[in-house]
């Protein structure tokens, strides 16, 4: 029973698919008229959709172009002379403080040396000064002294007695100009006893203060010629003044350096930002300090995150380099985006795409 009631079901179901089948086969026109209507209506209800996906999407976001930017320092020697080395080229990564070249310093090393020589001796007269009189040089002021007290007293004895014979003979024995030359013998002990006993004096008492305050202000004025050739010698040293990466060489060894001369671009690689230009239609959407994604050509699935920190309060028109001459006729504003790149990926000069939800 129930297998006749399955039968006649199926019977049934195939009587009406063989209708449907003869309609279609018979109203072809009809049918595809229809479906050409559901796919136009389909199409313009997809279409729409999309449209208000976009419109959506502009209007919670928004796309800009630029270029990566670092902040750029000229290096250059501090003093005047020919290059002796170089010891970077373009794309070394430095380090604040790195030697990066040397001019020639042969006679300032020379001066400096001899500065150091001069301040050595100097060094030595102001020690001896400032330690006084040693005790051996006043024993040998006084044995000087001694000395003297006793030629002067053998002068005064010969001189008396070729005196008393003199007078003793009326000037028979004893010529008169032999005594004139005792008495002048005399005079000459005593001054020599005289010389020697201020030498003594002085001895005992040491050096004068303001002798020595004097070779002291000589030995301070040769230690600041010192600090002045040393300082002119350092001159000669190029360092780099920040940490960054070497993105041009200007200047070759034997080139003639100078202050007002170039010998490196240095790029500093800690703070980079991509260039944008908005249109006042979406000024008013940006603020300092909003989120935005940063992406490139090499790297477009793997968006750099960069924050606004610059919005410019003047208007210009968009730079050549940036759009088409049409969109160029625009006025804009810069914004730049700061980016965190420890990766190092984002070089100088490179486009970029900025994207900013709002």
């Amino acid at each position: 029973m129930l297998r006749n009631s399955v039968r006649n079901g199926g019977m049934i179901m195939k009587e009406k698919l063989d209708v449907i089948k003869g309609w279609m086969a018979n109203n072809r026109k009809k049918c595809a008229g229809i479906m050409i209507a559901f796919l136009i209506i389909l199409g313009g209800v997809s279409y729409y959709a999309y449209n208000q996906y976009e419109a959506y999407i502009a209007s919670h976001h928004i796309v800009l172009q630029g270029n990566v930017n670092l902040r750029e320092v000229n290096v250059a020697f501090r003093g005047s002379d020919r290059i002796a080395s170089l010891l970077v080229d373009e794309g070394a990564v430095v380090s604040q403080g790195q030697i990066l070249g040397y001019l020639h310093s042969d006679e300032l090393n020379l001066t400096v040396q001899q500065a150091k020589a001069s301040i050595a001796a100097q060094e030595a007269i102001v020690a001896k000064l400032q330690a006084g009189s040693r005790p051996e040089e006043i024993g040998q002021a006084s044995a000087r002294v001694t000395s003297a007290e006793a030629a002067l007293a053998q002068s005064k004895q010969e001189a008396e007695k070729l005196q008393k014979s003199y007078n003793a003979s009326n000037g028979k024995a004893v010529s008169r100009q032999s005594v004139d030359d005792i008495q002048a013998k005399v005079k000459v002990s005593e001054a020599k006893l005289n010389e020697a006993q201020q030498a003594y004096n002085l001895a005992v008492a040491g050096p004068r203060q303001e002798d020595i305050a004097q070779a002291q202000a000589q030995l301070d004025s040769m230690k600041s010629e010192l600090a002045r050739q040393e300082f002119l010698l350092n001159q000669t040293v190029l360092t780099a003044p920040i940490d960054g990466v070497i993105t041009a060489r200007l200047l070759q060894v034997g080139d003639m350096a100078s202050p007002s001369t170039p010998v490196f671009k240095l790029a500093e690689n800690t703070k980079k930002w991509v260039r944008v230009y908005v249109n006042e239609r979406d000024l008013g959407k940006i603020y300092n300090g909003m989120a935005a994604n940063v992406t490139t050509d090499t790297y477009k699935n793997e968006p750099i995150h960069g924050t606004i920190g610059y919005i410019s309060s003047v208007a210009e028109f968009t730079p050549k380099s940036v759009e088409t001459e049409d969109v160029r006729t625009t006025l804009v504003y810069e914004v730049r985006v700061y980016v965190d790149d420890p990766n190092n990926r984002l070089r100088l000069g490179m486009p970029a795409t900025v994207s900013i939800d709002i």
